[in-house]
């Protein structure tokens, strides 16, 4: 499945980032409802897990009412920012945008449910 969002938002601090369209479908182990930052993954698996990867790209910056500092996004499971997914950029200037990048492979037992976001960890808004 392949979602995005390209429209400029402004996350709050420990919000996560909403996705608005659905480029690619997926099946039914993977749910996400257009405008939510959440996406479900289910174990539907005869095998022990089913295995998942998930990746995120894109464009952050600080918002023209912003102050120059680190900000921070990350993909997080069940609510839960992961550390090694952590994409940090240090503007000096506002509205100056970086491009991140982080994925990671998430297991989710069979059976079970898992919820994927991706979570700006700053102390501050960030635009993406």
């Amino acid at each position: 499945m392949e979602i995005t969002a390209n429209a400029l938002q402004t996350v709050p601090a420990n919000q996560n980032v909403l996705f608005s369209e659905t480029a690619v479908a997926g099946n039914y182990s993977i749910v996400h409802r257009e405008g939510s930052g959440l996406v479900s993954m289910r174990g539907l698996t005869q095998q022990n897990r089913a295995r998942f990867r998930v990746s995120f790209g894109g464009n952050i910056a600080l918002p023209a009412d912003g102050t120059a500092g680190p900000i921070s996004l990350a993909i997080a499971i069940n609510g839960e920012a992961i550390p090694t997914t952590t994409m940090t950029v240090t503007p000096t200037a506002v509205e100056a945008f970086f491009n991140v990048f982080s994925a990671i492979f998430l297991d989710v037992p069979s059976g079970c449910c898992s919820q994927v976001s991706v979570k700006n960890i700053s102390d501050v808004d960030v635009d993406v």
